[in-house]
């Protein structure tokens, strides 16, 4: 239930956050004939099901991903519960996969990563290495110079996942605009991995960045194929050129469309996030095992 209501209030901040408006007022109304939400049409999953996706005054079709959000939300919320060996480990997952659910969604519609998710996610992420520990290479170092509180510990392993995290993405971008001298990551990137790496640390930032990086070049390279066999069957249809000068022909079409489109990385880098929080030391230690 909590996972479903939080989920709700998800809904709205995805669509209001990239637009600079306040989650607060006014009240939820249908974007397009502005008629305020009823009470009882505003029950998460139930009453898009029972307005079969459509606003009870104008018919305006209501998209999926309102109910979807809501129900991803709840799903990961009870998952959060199951795995969590402590209630402050439940609750770290919980608000994690929040903010993953609510920065993946906006990504994916409008590519923006809002600061007012991203940045208190980091202080988020920190503040629960206080409660939750953060696995780490800083025992090992510093073991050595005395006993510390195994507080510390978790609080360097955050950090240091933070400044990775983001200190990755934002070499990776400068790099690329140095050799193509267009941006091709943006600020928003940068944060999302700080938040990321100061919730998990740094063992899990680096297969986050691993599984994203793999599954963004494999979804980058099916949309450019996809783009290429268009683009020859629409030239076969409007050319008698010979095949090999259409697919050369073709292929050169789709790459510069595909220059041009903007792939939202930050949605890859929160579903291998949410992967890497339930799997990742599991995958990681299983790996490990085989050396």
């Amino acid at each position: 239930m909590f996972g479903l209501v939080f989920g709700s209030f998800l809904n709205v901040c995805i669509y209001r956050m990239p637009r600079e408006l306040s989650v607060v007022r006014p009240r939820s109304a249908c974007p397009a004939c502005d008629a305020p939400i009823a009470g009882y049409d505003n029950i998460p999953i139930v009453s898009w099901l029972i307005l079969r996706g459509r606003c009870r005054r104008c018919k305006a079709p209501i998209s999926l991903r309102y109910a979807a959000v809501e129900l991803l939300t709840g799903i990961f919320f009870v998952l959060s519960y199951l795995v969590a060996n402590s209630l402050p480990e439940a609750a770290k997952y919980c608000v994690f996969c929040f903010l993953l659910i609510g920065l993946v969604f906006t990504d994916a519609e409008t590519r923006i990563l809002p600061d007012l998710l991203t940045k208190p996610g980091i202080v988020l992420g920190l503040l629960f290495s206080a409660f939750v520990p953060v696995e780490g290479p800083a025992q090992a170092l510093m073991e050595r110079w005395g006993d510390f509180d195994w507080r510390l510990f978790s609080f360097i392993n955050s950090l240091a996942g933070a400044i990775f995290g983001a200190a990755f993405i934002l070499g990776v971008a400068f790099l690329y605009q140095a050799l193509r001298g267009v941006e091709g990551m943006g600020m928003g990137d940068a944060k999302l991995m700080a938040m990321i790496g100061a919730f998990l640390g740094i063992k899990l930032t680096l297969l986050v960045l691993l599984l994203a990086t793999l599954t963004g070049s494999l979804f980058g390279i099916l949309l450019l194929l996809v783009v290429w066999r268009k683009r020859i069957t629409r030239r076969r249809q409007r050319s008698s050129e010979p095949a090999p000068v259409v697919r050369a022909r073709a292929w050169n079409s789709a790459k510069l469309i595909f220059r041009n489109f903007e792939i939202p990385f930050g949605v890859f880098l929160g579903i291998a996030a949410a992967f890497a929080a339930f799997l990742g030391t599991t995958l990681v230690h299983w790996y490990l095992g085989m050396y």
